[in-house]
């Protein structure tokens, strides 16, 4: 996970120190087996200058250039070696966009309130197409190397634009996603944590489609399926969960709120018995 850990970023400082700080103007090369590496390297240097003097919004700007060119590197390169880099500049990406549009609003910036995910929307989806569209063979479990599958990338990608398209409020671009995943049994072949929260979010789905039963079975294996010690994320599964099952008529365990800190449903379900 090497090349994962050269592209991640530090935490953008809640207070912003000084001026921004300028972007690298020198156009800066790397090559190395006749690709040059040098804009993604100036992107992530600017990103970690930025991050590190909290200023959100070229810390945004830097990540999308370094996202952008990793796009570009990944169609060129050959196997799967690039797409934990991948993963965690979608993550990056996500993150930075999210505090970019928060210090708009506090700053009083008249773009709109959710400019920069919007923006950041775009590079995550064609960091999907770029994996999904890969021709090579995908052998799930099989190591990141120079003759592997992209499509290893698919779901952590499909996972993040969940989120996105979920805090936009444009969740009919879900199906544009599901369609195509489900139809390779991509949502079938992650990590145990990447099927967990592709489930979360389409049990989610389920619940705005009014399809009780199917968001019962998809938020219960998201549920069940949590790391143990995921506390946190337990915790929010079943704040879909069990209002999902109280519908259903299907009632918590006092044991069970109580362990999760859920007491906003207990007077729900004592007015209910």
């Amino acid at each position: 996970m090497g090349v994962a850990k050269a592209v991640s970023l530090p935490p953008i400082q809640p207070v912003a120190r000084g001026a921004p700080p300028q972007p690298t103007s020198k156009q800066q090369s790397l090559i190395i087996d006749d690709v040059n590496y040098g804009g993604l390297l100036v992107a992530l240097w600017d990103a970690h200058a930025a991050a590190e003097t909290g200023h959100a919004a070229e810390c945004y700007q830097a990540q999308a250039s370094l996202h952008s060119n990793l796009n570009r590197l990944l169609s060129s390169s050959e196997g799967n070696w690039l797409i934990p880099a991948l993963i965690v500049a979608c993550q990056n990406t996500h993150k930075t966009a999210l505090a970019a549009d928060l210090a708009d609003a506090k700053n009083g910036s008249s773009s709109h309130k959710s400019a920069k995910l919007q923006s950041a929307v775009q590079i995550l989806q064609d960091s999907y197409s770029k994996t999904f569209n890969d021709r090579t063979e995908y052998q799930p479990g099989a190591p990141f190397h120079s003759m592997g599958s992209k499509q290893a990338g698919v779901l952590p990608i499909v996972n993040e634009l969940f989120a996105m398209y979920f805090r936009l409020n444009i969740l009919r671009l879900c199906k544009n996603l599901i369609r195509p995943v489900e139809s390779r049994k991509l949502h079938e072949t992650g990590t145990m944590g990447q099927m967990v929260t592709y489930r979360f979010y389409i049990g989610r789905l389920n619940m705005y489609e009014d399809q009780h039963g199917l968001a019962e079975k998809n938020l219960d294996y998201a549920f069940t399926h949590c790391h143990r010690n995921a506390i946190a994320n337990k915790r929010r599964i079943l704040r879909y969960l069990v209002p999902v099952k109280l519908y259903r008529g299907r009632f918590p365990k006092p044991q069970l709120l109580d362990k999760y800190g859920l007491d906003e449903f207990k007077p729900l379900v004592a007015g209910l018995f």
